[in-house]
């Protein structure tokens, strides 16, 4: 069905509320139309989409700023459950675009005149919608064809509030027979998302991110985009057009496995580049911030959320996933990594190594084995990689209390992992995973991730 013009965010607070009230009463009603049901593990999972399409619609009427929470959301595993997480990864590609007028408005502010005046050609018809923008090409002399991402007009104004309303939302969520984290957790995500919103509505902010990229993390495989920075402002972004199809389109057309698989290598190295060597990373790599072009080339979108990472995180990442790579049966096994985890300060300075090994370890197993599973095979195939595990309630009673604190940079740096094994598990690629050699001692190279 063909999208539709959309006016601009409601910025109003009352008729926000209004709205996300109305998903709240729908979530009760949900919940007891499905206490009315014959368990089973079918009616689990309809109840699960239910409650997500209600999300979405919700966040859907918002737009602005609430449409990304959806997005972020997604990209939370140990959130939300699998049925609510695939509706609100919606988001990713369901944005109505913005009506002609609006566009010219948010250029009348900006530039002080009319997008047409600007560019030798403008294309008021947006050939791509995302949640805080839509994306329209141009013609610019010297240039060529470039790529023109307009804010929608009021999304910074309304973050706040938004992150209030998601918050109400989730309470309502956490009412129902939905297995969601404490609230200690949920209110530290969505304080990290919330941060991560307000970076992105800033385009000037991007367009040195996008500049530091494009030259500094420039890798065979792999194309970024130069900002052309006469033509940015806040709330609208100019850059070189990237050519390529989003991963689900490209993936329609049945790329060979030699391709799929020369894809996901380009994007397997240019993470371990940006981790390892830069210090730097996107962290927000769902699949609509990529486009793959017929030679497997990978281009790399949207740089409004990235990160850096200091020497002390990588280092300290590095040693947990050393240790955490040896055998099972290794003595010095849990013992390194316990001091990787201290020195991070996830867990406390004097937390014994038996306490550990005996309540710590075995909570943060699952997740470990899963983080680490690509770098336990030289060539590793994520056609058959596994779903992420959802932490058991005995375990997040364990993590709850023996954890101290979540390092700045880990959300991200968590968020970055799971978006790029969500990519290159849609591609089914096989990669060279230990090649790379970033991580290396007592007999150990591989790649890296997160630790917890």
């Amino acid at each position: 069905m063909a999208k539709t013009e959309a006016d601009a965010p409601r910025t109003g607070k009352l008729a926000r509320s209004a709205i996300t009230g109305l998903a709240a009463a729908r979530i009760g009603m949900a919940k007891l139309s499905h206490r009315a049901r014959t368990p089973s593990p079918q009616a689990q999972a309809d109840h699960e989409a239910a409650l997500g399409r209600i999300l979405f619609g919700a966040l859907g009427q918002l737009r602005g700023s609430a449409l990304k929470v959806s997005q972020l959301l997604s990209m939370h595993p140990g959130l939300l459950p699998d049925g609510v997480r695939s509706e609100l990864a919606r988001a990713h590609h369901q944005a109505p675009p913005l009506n002609r007028a609006l566009v010219g408005r948010v250029f009348r502010q900006a530039f002080g005149q009319e997008p047409e005046a600007l560019f030798d050609q403008f294309e008021p018809t947006a050939f791509a919608a995302a949640s805080l923008g839509q994306v329209h090409r141009a013609q610019l002399a010297g240039h060529g064809t470039v790529a023109v991402k307009v804010q929608y007009p009021g999304i910074a104004a309304t973050i706040a509030s938004d992150m209030q309303l998601m918050r109400a939302a989730l309470r309502a969520l956490a009412h129902t027979d939905m297995p969601l984290p404490t609230n200690t957790v949920v209110d530290s995500v969505m304080a990290e998302i919330e941060v991560t919103l307000l970076r992105e509505v800033d385009y000037l902010q991007e367009a040195e991110q996008l500049q530091w990229f494009a030259r500094h993390a420039a890798r065979p495989g792999v194309v970024m985009a130069e900002p052309i920075v006469s033509h940015t402002r806040a709330q609208v972004l100019t850059q070189q057009f990237v050519p390529g199809q989003p991963l689900q389109t490209w993936l329609a057309t049945q790329p060979p496995q030699a391709l799929r698989d020369r894809a996901g290598q380009h994007l397997w190295d240019w993470f371990m580049h940006c981790i390892f060597v830069l210090g730097r990373v996107h962290a927000d790599p769902h699949p609509g911030n990529f486009l793959f072009a017929p030679d497997g080339t990978v281009g790399v979108l949207d740089f409004g959320c990235t990160r850096e990472l200091s020497a002390h995180f990588r280092a300290h990442v590095a040693t947990a996933w050393s240790a955490l790579l040896r055998s099972a049966t290794d003595p010095q096994r849990d013992a390194l990594a316990l001091k990787a985890y201290q020195a991070l300060g996830l867990v406390k300075a004097d937390l014994a190594l038996q306490t550990y090994t005996t309540e710590l370890a075995p909570a943060l197993a699952d997740m470990q084995a899963w983080q680490i599973e690509p770098f336990t095979r030289p060539v590793f195939d994520f056609g058959g990689k596994t779903p992420p595990p959802i932490t058991a309630a005995r375990h997040q009673r364990a993590l709850g209390q023996h954890l101290l604190q979540v390092p700045g940079e880990m959300p991200a740096f968590e968020r970055m992992w799971m978006g790029l094994m969500h990519l290159l598990t849609r591609l089914g690629a096989r990669v060279h995973t230990l090649r790379t050699g970033f991580l290396a001692g007592d007999g150990v190279e591989a790649g890296a991730s997160t630790v917890a």
